[in-house]
């Protein structure tokens, strides 16, 4: 009898197991799109870093910091606008990474929280749009210098990059966490020789350099606006990558490392290299460096990075959408971006004054609920009854998109990606107050 019964168990069991791996690889594979990272998956500060600097070492950075330099005198002038901008990246990333390293969960996640269940489904399409954007900018980007420089046709360029930086994110996180290992120190000895060439090939040397007058000046709100939303998608989507720090302190330290550090350092470079050569492109300015030859390969390390990260958040918002696998959903979504590259390529400056408005509330909105109505308390998906549309988190984006178009050119109000992150956060909060007036003060 007893035989039999150990017989009975050694013939159930491989089969729930087996049926239980299976699952487990299917939802490991899909690289926890709408689930919580699990504690084995996790990473530490040194991996969550690189990649969170691989994400903001993008090339389109220092183009914007090129287009800094030549508007603002680099000391202090430029210094307060980097810095204060990034600021502001770094503390909308941080308040969203803590929420995603507390919870393990997406971006598209949080906004089921936030927006409900149907409702999240317009900031993931908004998401998901910008980052396919961006990764069809970095896509022509990496075509362009080499276009220029070698006399090579853009388009196997185009379409060769494109392939290989879609096929790095069918692999998922672990192979965007390996590349940005290789891609971000190379990208900062790239910076730093440009820089230092910058000063060696100016009379004067830093002194001259730190006093240049501006050859086309900005004002101070237009300068922090374009540092803002030069990045503010990526600082939306912190919780696509943070989710999978091991711990609350190391999710907010790599945050904070990649966008205040990192993104600074892109905008230094571009910068630097604008105000001694007088060009704000990054190519052509490495170009008159004699670095071209070294610079194509790291500019293309750099691109490949971001656009990894830009398509993968892509490929999570889709998921949430459509419910797709996302291995699908990134092949997809990567041929679109890269038929599309040389149009996002060409309208990028317009590109970032659209992200600069329309983005910033939904961070804002996450914020609000996580941190103002639910007191950082957010209960587990699989036991959660979401909303389908929280009409409390709409009002509160258009609304917050409204405050953004009408702030004032100049003045310490002039910031409207800022006023669109507090208008939707605090309008939110107030919102759904008013709105479910009837429900206690729990997730919901």
């Amino acid at each position: 009898m007893r035989l039999f019964l150990y017989r009975e168990r050694a013939l159930k069991e491989p089969v729930v197991s087996r049926d239980n791996n299976r699952a487990d690889y299917a939802t490991s594979h899909d690289d926890y799109a709408l689930s919580p990272v699990p504690e084995q998956a996790r990473r530490g500060l040194i991996g969550m870093s690189v990649v969170m600097l691989g994400f903001t070492f993008f090339a389109a950075s220092m183009w914007t910091g090129g287009t800094l330099g030549q508007g603002f005198k680099p000391w202090p002038d430029l210094f307060i606008v980097v810095f204060g901008g990034n600021l502001i990246l770094g503390t909308y990333g941080a308040l969203l990474g803590y929420a995603a390293a507390k919870t393990n969960l997406s971006t598209h996640t949080l906004a089921r929280y936030a927006f409900g269940r149907l409702g999240s489904k317009l900031p993931s399409f908004m998401l998901a749009l910008t980052q396919v954007g961006w990764f069809g900018v970095g896509v022509a980007m990496f075509a362009s210098p080499i276009n220029k420089f070698m006399n090579i046709d853009s388009l196997p360029l185009i379409i060769g990059g494109g392939i290989a930086m879609t096929y790095t994110v069918t692999v998922g996180f672990k192979a965007i966490e390996r590349l940005s290992k290789i891609a971000v120190p190379a990208i900062i000895i790239l910076g730093v020789t440009s820089v230092t060439k910058a000063i060696s090939d100016t009379s004067g040397g830093v002194d001259t350099l730190l006093n240049m007058a501006p050859t086309a000046p900005l004002t101070f709100a237009v300068g922090i606006a374009l540092a803002v939303g030069s990045f503010i998608s990526g600082a939306t989507l912190t919780p696509d990558f943070v989710r999978f720090a091991k711990n609350k302190t190391v999710g907010i330290a790599a945050t904070i490392i990649g966008f205040t550090f990192g993104n600074s350092l892109m905008f230094i470079f571009g910068a630097a290299g604008a105000a001694a050569t007088g060009l704000p492109d990054i190519a052509e300015v490495l170009a008159v460096q004699g670095l071209l030859g070294a610079g194509i390969v790291l500019l293309a390390l750099n691109i490949w990075t971001t656009n990894d990260n830009a398509l993968y958040a892509a490929s999570l918002g889709l998921r949430n959408i459509t419910g797709l696998k996302r291995v699908h959903l990134v092949i997809a979504a990567g041929l679109t971006g890269t038929l599309l590259a040389e149009f996002l390529y060409h309208n990028f400056v317009s590109w970032l004054v659209f992200l600069s408005v329309s983005l910033p509330p939904i961070g804002g909105i996450i914020i609000g609920d996580f941190y103002l109505r639910c007191h950082t308390n957010y209960p587990l998906t699989d036991k959660h009854q979401f909303k389908e549309i929280n009409w409390a988190a709409m009002l509160a984006w258009g609304l917050a998109i409204g405050v953004s178009a009408v702030s004032p050119e100049d003045g310490p109000l002039s910031i409207a990606p800022l006023n669109a992150i507090i208008a939707a956060a605090v309008s939110y909060a107030v919102l759904y107050k008013l709105i479910y007036a009837s429900e206690s003060n729990h997730p919901a």
